[in-house]
């Protein structure tokens, strides 16, 4: 029914203001590249180099500043270089078409869920053709066998 009164049923309305803050947690604006920085830091340490593309988020001074505060060389793709970030783009786009695009989530709680799960099968039980239908923890985590010395 269109105008009128909700039925009693009928689930809450949602803000926009709202709907804008959940949805501003999953794009890459430069408060949230931030905070995944300060996170990382916190539980890995710092490390020597800092590589990002040059979009507005990551040349911004105060992402930048965080990473001059804590003594990290910055490192940039130069414009346009796709070929730089080939492999990260390629994992996403499996993201978005295997994962995100299948599923409608209901908040972002869901989203970070489903993420998760879908990753976990990325990366343990999805085989890849690059690594000669295995899956990525096969081939990085598995120990080659030792070569008999010559």
């Amino acid at each position: 029914m269109f105008g009128g009164a909700p039925a009693a049923d009928a689930p809450p309305a949602v803000d926009l203001k709202s709907l804008h803050a959940k949805i501003g947690e999953l794009t890459l604006e430069v408060e949230f590249c931030i905070e995944a920085v300060e996170e990382a830091l916190a539980r890995y340490g710092c490390p020597e180099i800092f590589n990002t593309d040059q979009g507005s988020q990551f040349t911004s001074v105060a992402f930048t500043g965080l990473l001059l505060k804590n003594d990290i060389a910055i490192s940039m793709d130069g414009k346009a270089a796709w070929r730089d970030n080939v492999f990260v783009e390629r994992i996403w786009r499996s993201v978005k078409y295997e994962e995100v695009y299948l599923h409608a989530y209901a908040s972002v709680a869901e989203a970070r869920a489903g993420l998760g799960r879908y990753l976990n099968f990325y990366n343990g039980r999805r085989p890849h053709s690059s690594l000669g239908a295995r899956t990525p923890d096969a081939a990085f985590f598995t120990q080659a066998p030792l070569l008999a010395a010559a």
